[in-house]
Parts: structure tokens; C-alpha cells; sequence
């Protein structure tokens, strides 16, 4: 697999996420920072069903891709879903979840990739809301 493959299969699980009400979505190049995947994708869901219909979405895509889904973790309550495809693996949080294990500050060196369409983007990076 291609680095080019993995690259272009975080950015579209990301986007999935995204149109799925994701929202926070955070997709990190953690390439030469982990011993164990190249790409983390982090991001809040609204309840239970929701974030485990964008996970069940995301392995969907993975399997039309060749990202078979290695492994997954669906804790009871589903607080925390995490599915590992090996060179990308996807965080799904309830939001007080993700603020507690706050993976962007333990990947905080790790680059940001932008992952959203050019018409998604938001305009007011500097967040100066002029």
C-alpha cells in the first residue's frame, strides 16, 4: 500500500465523518511520530447510534478500498468507538470523552492535514470572525 493510498483513504474517512454530523473532525499525519499507524482521524459524535453508524460508514468505505478493518473497540456505552485499519485508525468520541483523553494534545506535534473540500473551508482561519 502506497503512502498516496493511505493518505487519500484518511482524507475521505475524515470527510465521511464530517458529512455524517461529525463534528471536530481532526485528521493528524502521525508518519515518523508512531511506531504503529500513519494517520489518526479524531472526531465528536452526537449519541450512541449516530457515531456507530459513521464507524460502520467508515469500514464500509475502507472495504471498497482494500482497508479491510483490522481492529475495533466499542466500548458499552459508546463514549469511545476506535477503529484500526492499520495505516489510518479512526477516534470517535461523545465530546466530555474526548475532552478528558484529549489525543490532539498527546499527538500535539503531530501535523494537521486539511481534509475538508475546497468548499467546506472555513474562512476565518485567523478566527477573527471580521
Amino acid at each position: 500500500v502506497t503512502q498516496d493510498v493511505n493518505l487519500a483513504f484518511a482524507i475521505d474517512a475524515a470527510r465521511l465523518a464530517h458529512d455524517d454530523k461529525c463534528t471536530d473532525v481532526v485528521l493528524m499525519d502521525v508518519r515518523g511520530l508512531s511506531q504503529v499507524t500513519d494517520y489518526i482521524i479524531v472526531g465528536s459524535g452526537s449519541s450512541e447510534r449516530q457515531m456507530r453508524s459513521v464507524l460502520d460508514h467508515i469500514q464500509d468505505l475502507g472495504a471498497t478500498r482494500g482497508f479491510n478493518v483490522f481492529r475495533t473497540n466499542k466500548d458499552e456505552r459508546a463514549l469511545w468507538l476506535l477503529a484500526d485499519f492499520v495505516h489510518v485508525v479512526v477516534h470517535l468520541f461523545e465530546p466530555a470523552t474526548r475532552s478528558h483523553y484529549d489525543l490532539e494534545m498527546l499527538w500535539g506535534d503531530a501535523p494537521r492535514v486539511e481534509w475538508e473540500r475546497p468548499d467546506q473551508m472555513n474562512r476565518d482561519r485567523a478566527g477573527l470572525k471580521a
